[in-house]
């Protein structure tokens, strides 16, 4: 391992020359992206991803989920990798750093390994996993969770995006259907870097998070069945409003999540009507509960508070009431040798850290199911992400770069 200091550092300008690259793929219309899962722009994004990856000598492979490895050998044939991940994929108005700055960071890596001919014992992968953030496609963290077994491949295959189109289909048509199984794989290690997603590093002037811990979550997809009638001409006591019984719930899940404080959230960011017309009650509503905390009970006690008041407001308006978890994963706890290891080659390098749970989830928490994990953060401006005007410095990046290059190394080991 190289000495602290100046030698073990990725090329800052590059790493953001590609990140500005990769934005031009996919343009929001704010300044951000609009480059949803299997969609064209995603396929693009892979070619672009995947010419990077060959140019800097890595073989690439796809599994059947599309997630894409791109390995750069070790010295040690049986050693097991070191892998690298996180996503391409945005929200419908995301930003160009959100899970991009993991992939191409990871990239940066294996170039910076290159020019600074460095050899490791174990092999280094990095990957782009598929739908990490379920906007088109729920569950989010899709393809890493049919990595980690706890999602049936064909269950997969079966999501549908609310244009009706299935994941399985939409694969096959960008065409990035590999032939590798998925989760055949075996993991030395699993490094995940990204944005804080939050307001607390820069907040406390801090350049690098160490993350310990993952929130756990629980996505409760509720469908709600009123009548549908005329809002001038039907008397409100002989409505079944299933807009009103969802406003309830709102409120209920708003109310639920600041009893349970600290460390829970609550909230929906995502509702359809039906018909959806400005003068006709709805029929059905559809609208997604998203609970987290990193406290397991207080998870679990949520949800079953919510499930159970819910059916309670619906049966006193009549409205019939039905819940399905779309998405859900535990509280994880991090690999304390490899968070000792972001920690250490934050001191190294004389980057200012602090200790970070992460509020959002990430591909890590599947992979944590399965191997050694951890993450790195840097901070976002404003804490603003799933937003166009998400936004880092070129400083930021590099900082949380240099510090997974060095445990990277560290934990794939210098071959002799």
């Amino acid at each position: 391992m190289a000495a602290p200091g100046e030698n073990m550092r990725v090329n800052a300008d590059r790493l953001w020359d590609s990140l500005m690259e990769m934005a031009k793929i996919g343009p929001g219309v704010a300044g951000g992206n609009n480059r949803q899962t299997l969609t064209d722009a995603d396929a693009e994004g892979r070619k672009l991803f995947k010419r990077w990856c060959e140019a800097g000598g890595m073989t690439l492979s796809v599994d059947k989920m599309g997630t894409m490895f791109a390995t750069r050998p070790g010295t040690d044939p049986d050693a097991l990798p070191v892998y690298i991940g996180s996503h391409l994929d945005t929200q419908p108005t995301g930003g160009k750093y959100d899970g991009v700055l993991g992939v191409l960071s990871g990239l940066e890596v294996i170039r910076s390994m290159n020019d600074l001919g460095i050899r490791t014992k174990h092999p280094v992968v990095v990957t782009n996993w598929t739908n990490e953030e379920g906007a088109r496609f729920a569950p989010a963290m899709l393809a890493s969770g049919v990595f980690a077994g706890a999602i049936d491949l064909e269950y997969a295959y079966s999501r549908k995006d609310p244009d009706g189109k299935t994941f399985g289909d939409e694969l096959k048509r960008i065409g990035w259907v590999g032939e590798e199984e998925v989760g055949a794989r075996k993991m030395h290690a699993y490094f995940e870097y990204h944005i804080e997603q939050g307001p607390i590093l820069e907040a406390e002037n801090k350049q690098i998070g160490v993350v310990t811990h993952c929130q756990g979550l629980w996505w409760l997809e509720f469908t709600l069945t009123g009548r549908e009638a005329h809002t001038g001409s039907t008397p409100m006591n002989m409505r079944v409003n299933a807009g009103l019984a969802m406003a309830r719930i709102v409120e209920m899940v708003q109310t639920v999540a600041m009893e349970n404080q600290p460390g829970c959230v609550g909230g929906v960011g995502q509702m359809f009507f039906s018909p959806n017309s400005r003068n006709v009650l709805p029929g059905k509503v559809v609208f997604t509960v998203d609970i987290r905390s990193p406290d397991q009970a207080k998870l679990d006690g949520m949800r079953a508070r919510i499930e159970a008041e819910a059916a309670e407001i619906c049966e006193a308006l009549g409205v019939g009431c039905s819940v399905e978890a779309v998405g859900h994963f535990d509280p994880v706890t991090f690999d304390p040798t490899l968070v000792s290891a972001v920690r250490k080659a934050a001191e190294d390098l004389g980057y200012s850290h602090m200790n970070i749970i992460s509020g959002a989830g990430h591909d890590a928490c599947w992979a944590a199911k399965v191997a050694p994990a951890t993450m790195i953060m840097c901070p976002c401006v404003g804490g603003l992400s799933h937003n166009e005007a998400e936004d880092i410095s070129k400083e930021w990046a590099s900082a949380g770069a240099d510090v997974l290059l060095r445990a990277v190394v560290e934990t794939a080991g210098i071959a002799e």
